[in-house]
């Protein structure tokens, strides 16, 4: 199974809005991959930004999954690359 850029955007947005009880129309996703820092995202609330880690948007993208598609995985089974766009290869 393989996620789009778009997805794994609502998949932190979902993530976000839960963890600080607001709706995802109300976060602001931008993903970003450095060679050195690896993967990240900027999210943006209410004004405020903060940067999430790879881990954390494994953990957003291992609860989308079971949300939304009832497919229950492990961070282990979730790898992302960069091709035209970030993706994320999950192995199910």
């Amino acid at each position: 199974m393989v996620l789009n850029e778009q997805e794994i955007m609502n998949a932190i947005c979902l993530n976000t809005a839960l963890r600080k009880q607001i709706r995802p129309e109300a976060v602001d996703v931008q993903l970003m991959y450095d060679d050195d820092l690896g993967y990240s995202a900027e999210v943006t609330t209410m004004g405020r930004s903060q940067y999430i880690i790879e881990a954390t948007i494994l953990e957003a993208i291992e609860q989308y999954l079971y949300k939304e598609h009832g497919l229950q995985v492990f961070r282990s089974q979730i790898s992302l690359y960069i091709e035209d766009e970030m993706i994320a290869r999950v192995a199910v």
